[in-house]
């Protein structure tokens, strides 16, 4: 177990990485979709549009720009997090009560500080939803970047395939499924105090 801790502590550093990358891009996206009504459906298009690339077929298009490594793994990772984060930042963003919107315009508040003061936090219980399934998405999908170089969890399971060791393979699946289960879990109880919060 002690030789996978190195494998899992790169994985997690991946996701993280491309996490973080994910959530500013995606929120700026998910803004500007907001603020932009007319941008919106193409903003989320190209979103969905990044979704329908089966996950091989990305990360070999991204190694050909990158090369190989884990900057090109973190680069796809980013790519399949926007959706839900642009799409749940926009929806989050677009529920927020009308009232709400006219009494912070009321107040005398610019339009940036109405969406920094009052739109995002009630927006946010949303969009912590879209940054759940973005992490727990990235963790499956990090495995593959052993393909292309990339570090993580991804070479047991390679390897095992390699030479039909089932033991090999589950000693690097089974990590993965534990930590999505357990972000699924502690973001999950995260999400519903942020939606009392938010009442």
């Amino acid at each position: 177990m002690t030789d996978l801790l190195p494998l899992i502590g790169e994985h997690l550093l991946i996701v993280f990485i491309a996490t973080v990358i994910a959530v500013i891009i995606g929120l700026v996206l998910g803004v500007m979709s907001y603020w932009m009504r007319f941008a919106a459906p193409i903003i989320i298009w190209f979103a969905e549009a990044l979704q329908t690339i089966p996950s091989l077929a990305l990360l070999a298009l991204l190694m050909i720009i990158f090369g190989l490594g884990n900057a090109t793994i973190i680069v796809g990772l980013v790519l399949y997090a926007l959706l839900p984060i642009v799409r749940n930042t926009n929806t989050g963003l677009s529920t927020v009560s009308p009232a709400i919107r006219d009494a912070a315009r009321g107040m005398g508040m610019s339009r940036l500080q109405r969406l920094l003061k009052v739109e995002l936090p009630l927006a946010f219980p949303l969009i912590f939803s879209g940054i759940k399934i973005s992490i727990v998405n990235s963790l499956s999908i990090a495995v593959m970047g052993v393909l292309i170089g990339a570090g993580g969890l991804g070479y047991p399971i390679y390897r095992g395939i390699q030479t039909q060791n089932f033991a090999a393979i589950m000693r690097g699946a089974i990590p993965v499924m534990v930590m999505a289960v357990l972000f699924d879990f502690v973001m999950s109880s995260i999400e519903k105090r942020l939606v009392k919060w938010a009442k």
